[in-house]
């Protein structure tokens, strides 16, 4: 059956994306305990919040309908944080994971009651928990579309996480992991991927069960790998490092819209998800954050060993007509093709790891790569000008 691809206005497919940082000590490497600090010299800018433990900061876009006001958002953003972080005496990291040193522990809560309840209920996992995402939320017609959205994005969330894997390094060593943050993360009960509910009725009854078993406070604090948004009416990927550049995230965010619109357009003609076994999609998950793009992958849909190289050709050829239809096309095989090329969040750490004589000196060029584009590349001086209010879900 042929797959209608079509973008009625009141589908509403705009797309929001969510970045979460490291805040590094530019002496030692480790981490900083600085983010109320930089806070406070953003003066309640929106778009910039805090995070679980304080060495982590998060921005969110607004709500924008193209990757050129998303790439503008995230370079602003990043700029803007960066700036104040330098103010208050740290670096800006982009890593899925703390890099360097030691980790604080419970003392490095954030001074929220959310916070400092979530540490209560799960003590074993907060003290290794300061990682960092990047989010992307699509909007949705309905929930009941959301639904069949997450059941058909399920064999498709691991190449995603192979080309995004940006976190290979933890206590100064590399781990031999693409993604250290997906183990760690995957730890919290509700760390899973999505399932096949039948409807959203099925989806939210799985959500309160969460709660009730005490695996999750509320709504927010479950941590499907892709889910519906409590708060705002989007499909949310959430199975992403932060990305080390802008055009990462911004790669992440079309392929994720791309998924949508092609799911939209082929439960519009009546066309089933195609089934995954969760033993399938759970062992491509880790096979992705191991060992990242271009290395060993599993196909979902066979359980058969490929080269992730295959995987994400698999992926762009069935969002290809997507791609076309949002205009995204070129912009997403130029960032490919880098990505083929070894340029992946990953690679990038590892070589500039090699080039590094300290863990300082490590941290200072994770901080220069993670500027890429912005024009701040080691400059000093006040903060930029605030931005409009974002998108945000925690």
């Amino acid at each position: 059956m042929r797959v209608r691809l079509s973008l009625p206005e009141n589908d509403g497919l705009t797309i929001g994306v969510e970045e979460e940082f490291v805040l590094a000590d530019p002496v030692t490497g480790g981490v900083a305990l600085a983010a109320p600090q930089v806070l406070a010299l953003l003066d309640g800018e929106p778009a910039v919040m805090p995070e679980l433990l304080r060495f982590q900061i998060e921005i969110a876009t607004g709500i924008r309908t193209g990757l050129d006001e998303i790439r503008a958002d995230l370079l602003g953003l990043r700029g803007l944080v960066a700036a104040a972080a330098s103010h208050a005496g740290c670096l800006l990291l982009a890593s899925g994971t703390p890099p360097c040193g030691d980790l604080p522990g419970l003392p490095g809560i954030t001074a929220e009651p959310r916070y400092h309840a979530l540490a209560a209920r799960f003590p074993t996992l907060v003290p290794d928990a300061g990682t960092c995402a990047c989010h992307v939320h699509v909007g949705i017609p309905s929930p009941a579309l959301g639904v069949r959205i997450l059941a058909g994005l399920r064999p498709w969330l691991a190449p995603l996480l192979a080309i995004s894997a940006n976190s290979p390094f933890a206590h100064d060593v590399d781990t031999g992991w693409a993604s250290r943050r997906y183990p760690l993360w995957s730890r919290w009960p509700t760390a899973k991927p999505p399932q096949t509910w039948p409807d959203a009725a099925a989806y939210a009854a799985s959500v309160d069960d969460a709660v009730r078993r005490g695996e999750a406070m509320d709504a927010h604090g479950v941590y499907f790998y892709a889910r519906l948004s409590p708060k705002h009416p989007t499909v949310e990927v959430r199975i992403a490092d932060v990305g080390l550049t802008v055009e990462d995230a911004v790669l992440l965010a079309g392929l994720v819209r791309a998924l949508v619109v092609t799911i939209l357009a082929e439960a519009r003609d009546g066309v089933a998800p195609r089934p995954v076994r969760d033993s399938l999609v759970v062992a491509s998950f880790t096979a992705a954050a191991r060992d990242g793009y271009p290395g060993h992958g599993i196909d979902p849909f066979t359980g058969g060993a490929l080269p992730q190289r295959l995987i994400v050709d698999q992926l762009l050829e069935y969002v290809r007509p997507a791609l076309r239809a949002t205009g995204d096309l070129a912009t997403i095989d130029r960032r490919l093709a880098a990505v083929r090329a070894g340029e992946t969040g990953a690679a990038r750490q590892r070589a500039l790891f090699s080039e590094a004589a300290s863990p300082a000196a490590f941290a200072a060029k994770l901080a220069s790569a993670t500027l890429t584009g912005t024009g701040m590349r080691g400059r000093r001086g006040p903060p930029p000008a605030q931005r409009p209010a974002a998108v945000h879900d925690g």
